[in-house]
């Protein structure tokens, strides 16, 4: 019930955002899923849900930026309240918004779900654009999750357990950590070993930029268009960072997603299973980028029990 309460709050607050988005569009927009494993075969359903559920606390918003950042944000912490002796696993969740507003109290459910399941979750802030732009919001991350790091003894985290949550352009950044934030040219300064992520969950994650027109979200946050910056559009789309490398994926998509084309979860899961990544692809059919996550029916507890094979809470 109350996760059900959680759901309907932040649907109300969504409608208030997009007036435009008519409430009977949205109720009638999905009639069924696809699943998909590794192989193209059909995933086996695992209810995470139907799991104990482990009591929480949830800690006050705290900084996790240092003094010297070039702005102060703050993480909520849910620590799961399993024997501390312990270690157990952490999930980075952050929220979508175009990189450019929103908050992390768009994620609570999710975060709430994820520390029932016994994931010490930690659900951060970022950087906005155009005041900030690509690859500052990818350094916060690596900075919340050196954060973690320093955290893992006071809150009994296994920092080889950590794992990656997010929607939309909070999918793109938790993706981007996750396959460009330990090496390479976007490790420095800030990422390294520390910014590993052991698996990532992700919904309607835009996973190519250059396949966007040059419309302000992308442009705002690259800085320019894709003719101007093309190598930060290559280096700032995930799939184009996929090695073999990577982490596993849950990925789920709405198939009638117009502000993210459903290509960029299938076209991003295929380039995952060519590099041999296990992965999931979870596609809500009938609804669109907003709805998939308002109105995402079982696909977040799919993609929790995705992470518990992983990382075995």
């Amino acid at each position: 019930m109350r996760r059900m309460a959680m759901r309907n709050k932040s649907l109300l607050k969504y409608l208030q955002c997009f007036g435009g988005v008519s409430v009977l569009t949205l109720l009638l927009s999905g009639c069924g899923v696809t699943h998909l494993a590794s192989q193209g075969e059909a995933a086996n359903e695992v209810d995470a849900a139907a799991q104990q559920a482990t009591p929480y606390t949830r800690l006050p918003p705290m900084p996790y930026t240092p003094d010297a950042w070039p702005e102060t944000l703050n993480a909520e912490v849910y620590l799961p309240d399993t024997p501390t002796q312990a270690r157990r696993p952490a999930a980075l969740i952050v929220h979508g918004g175009g990189w450019r507003n929103r908050s992390p109290e768009d994620m609570q459910g999710i975060a709430e779900e994820l520390a029932a399941q016994g994931y010490v979750a930690v659900n951060i802030e970022h950087r906005f654009v155009p005041t900030y732009r690509f690859p500052a919001q990818l350094h916060d991350l690596q900075q919340a999750m050196a954060w973690i790091h320093a955290n893992a003894d006071a809150w009994a985290v296994d920092t080889q357990r950590i794992v990656g949550v997010g929607f939309s352009s909070g999918a793109h950044l938790v993706s981007l950590l996750a396959l460009a934030g330990v090496e390479g040219p976007l490790a420095s300064p800030h990422g390294g070993e520390h910014a590993r992520l052991a698996a990532v969950l992700v919904g309607g994650l835009p996973s190519d930029l250059l396949k966007f027109d040059d419309g302000r979200l992308v442009v705002d946050f690259i800085g320019g268009t894709r003719a101007e910056k093309n190598e930060a559009y290559r280096l700032a789309s995930p799939e184009r960072q996929v090695t073999s490398n990577a982490p596993p994926f849950f990925i789920f998509h709405g198939t009638w997603d117009r502000l993210v084309p459903v290509d960029h979860g299938e076209d991003f899961y295929q380039t995952l299973i060519d590099n041999g990544i296990e992965s999931e692809l979870y596609l809500l059919h009938g609804r669109g980028h907003f709805a998939s996550f308002l109105l995402r029916g079982g696909a977040i507890e799919a993609g929790i029990a995705f992470l518990n094979q992983q990382v075995a809470p």
